[in-house]
């Protein structure tokens, strides 16, 4: 995702001392801090099996000002109260605050398939329909959580992350291609797909469509035609505290 790091420059990881990724998961971010960055990194998450300190956003396990800055990627979005962490996050940074979040609704998809871009799209609107949290936060949201913490200076740069399959497929494009094809990936959000305005005929007809639509990429793979885009803007959003 992070080739291009343009859109970190307002972070200043140049001049780092400590920063905390905050639901850092497998630590894909928190590689990128500690690259750029001559100082600490230390990444926190609340699944305890993961080899990082264990931690809830809302109650974080630091001091205050334990850190000069406070990161987090699509965390945010998965928050019922995003700027509540925003505030704890502001407690133990001596200086910046910064996350990187998603517009799950402005996401597109191009496809070699024909019928794979419209699904795609129809699902998509399902599920925010349905999803609890606001996952369309992007930038303007965000901004929004960070004043109401009362963090100054916000600045928002706009970074598109390009997901591509292509020849040669890797193995995870070979099991996605395989849950689509037997409808197990809509299986698994039946329950968020169904709170929205979707009923069950419709999510069942969707379901018939997008296992369809999973066969014609699973022969397309197998003649290596196959060929996929989705595009997801994130917002990388930083202000002080």
């Amino acid at each position: 995702m992070w080739d291009d790091r343009e859109a970190l420059a307002d972070l200043e990881l140049g001049g780092r001392e400590r920063v905390l990724d905050v639901g850092c998961g497998t630590g894909e971010l928190a590689r990128v801090l500690a690259e750029e960055s001559p100082g600490e990194v230390v990444g926190c998450d609340a699944d305890r099996a993961l080899p990082v300190v264990a931690g809830d956003a809302l109650r974080l396990p630091f001091r205050d000002d334990a850190f000069d800055l406070v990161v987090c990627q699509a965390l945010l979005i998965n928050l019922p109260d995003p700027a509540a962490a925003v505030r704890e996050f502001g407690r133990v940074s001596s200086d910046l605050v910064a996350a990187v979040e998603p517009d799950n609704a402005a996401v597109s998809v191009e496809s070699t398939v024909e019928t794979e871009t419209g699904l795609a799209a129809r699902a998509r609107r399902a599920y925010l329909d349905g999803v609890e949290t606001d996952v369309t936060l992007g930038g303007e949201g965000v901004r929004e959580a960070f004043e109401e913490a009362g963090l100054s200076g916000i600045t928002t740069r706009r970074h598109y992350h390009i997901r591509r399959i292509e020849p040669p497929y890797a193995e995870r494009d070979l099991q996605s291609a395989r849950r689509k094809a037997s409808g197990e990936g809509l299986a698994d959000d039946r329950e968020t797909l169904l709170r929205g305005d979707l009923s069950t005929e419709e999510y069942d007809d969707l379901r018939t469509d997008w296992r369809e639509m999973g066969r014609s990429v699973v022969e397309q793979m197998r003649d290596g035609e196959y060929r996929r885009a989705e595009v997801v803007p994130f917002y990388v959003t930083v202000g002080s505290v």
